[in-house]
């Protein structure tokens, strides 16, 4: 037998092992907001974008009715300042605490912030149940302009005969447009200046930590099937790595396909031809399931990598990165400022596995969709 072959072929083996107890260790607790769409891509529908009107600087104080083009496009006229208000995704009830407002109706996943989990599920981001939300007599919906831009759902949400607006986000600029929207939309313009403010100073922190240092970096998450996949820049979490600078090998990379709109499938060899100064991984679920970056070091054909030989390999928080992408960017942003700078422990960090354990449903999901 030929004995390289022989040896390629176990270290393959090996790392499929290794990343197989990461996938079965989170499938056995699959559930929740994010698997509802089993493997289904959420990308917005091809017409989505984001209004000028939104990213106009807001009036001192909102004048009812006020007409105000949403980030579909889509044109809204709100009679009256909103009272009684459902958000249908995580991102959407954060834009809304984050401007001051409160929900009445959330989707099942959403649990930040505290004062949300006593509003009422409503059902999944992508199977929202129109009777639960018609029976809290909503004055306005405020829906997913990424997760619920689909056609089916997007039917269904226009036709419960209440205004709706669509808010979310794909991007750091995205983040900002929707804040000001909803600030707009809810009279809570002071409240969503000043997030926009904090956001842009972990953001320029976050580029002096970069600047000067050429770094590359990828942002990683494991499938169902053990397949590793890299984000791309038009992923949320690979945009951040644009807005501060990083280098992103996997940036223009071909896309996996309709699982993982914005990843790229990561073959072993890739991975190795990369060789990114730092790694960072995201892992779904519970505080149970073992991280991404304590198994990728134990991979044999990784051990070389700069990033592991160097101890740069991070755990990014789920949420402001994968589950809910919003007005808590500012958080990821200070995480890859730290990994730069030195500053952050390297693998399984404990802000990392608290923000897991306590932002994932009683069954998480391994297989959130990156957004």
């Amino acid at each position: 037998m030929d004995l390289g072959a022989f040896a390629s072929r176990r270290r393959a083996l090996t790392a499929g092992v290794l990343l197989a107890t990461l996938a079965a260790s989170a499938l056995a607790a699959c559930g929740g907001d994010e698997d509802a769409a089993g493997d289904t891509a959420t990308a917005p529908a091809s017409g989505s974008t984001t209004t000028t009107s939104a990213t106009q600087p807001a009036a001192a104080k909102t004048s009812y009715p006020l007409k105000i083009k949403d980030m579909l496009g889509r044109d809204v006229e709100i009679k009256a300042k909103p009272a009684t208000i459902v958000a249908l995704s995580p991102t959407t009830v954060e834009y809304v605490y984050a401007v001051g407002g409160t929900v009445v109706g959330r989707s099942q996943t959403a649990e930040y912030p505290e004062a949300a989990k006593q509003a009422k599920d409503i059902g999944t981001s992508y199977q929202p149940n129109a009777e639960s939300i018609l029976a809290l007599k909503p004055d306005l919906v405020v829906a997913d302009s990424v997760i619920q831009a689909q056609p089916q759902l997007r039917q269904l949400i226009e036709g419960l005969g209440v205004p709706v607006v669509f808010a979310g986000a794909e991007s750091y600029k995205q983040v900002l447009d929707g804040l000001t929207l909803m600030g707009q939309v809810l009279d809570g313009q002071e409240k969503a200046k000043a997030t926009i403010a904090d956001i842009e100073k972990a953001k320029d922190e976050a580029k002096a930590a970069v600047a000067g240092t050429k770094t590359s970096a990828v942002v990683l998450i494991a499938g169902r099937d053990s397949t590793l996949y890299s984000a791309k820049s038009t992923s949320f979490a690979g945009d951040l790595l644009a807005v501060v600078g990083l280098s992103n090998p996997a940036a223009n990379a071909p896309d996996s396909g309709p699982g993982f709109p914005g990843y790229t499938t990561l073959a072993q060899e890739k991975l190795l031809e990369y060789n990114p100064d730092v790694i960072f991984t995201v892992t779904p679920g519970p505080a149970s399931v073992p991280r991404l970056s304590t198994l990728l070091p134990q991979i044999p054909p990784f051990k070389g990598l700069k990033a592991i030989t160097g101890k740069k390999v991070y755990e990014l928080d789920v949420p402001p990165v994968l589950e809910a992408p919003g007005p808590r960017v500012g958080l990821a942003l200070k995480q890859i400022a730290a990994a730069v700078s030195g500053k952050a422990t390297a693998a399984a960090s404990p802000s990392a596995a608290a923000s897991a354990s306590a932002s994932a449903p009683a069954s998480g999901s391994a297989t959130a969709t990156p957004r």
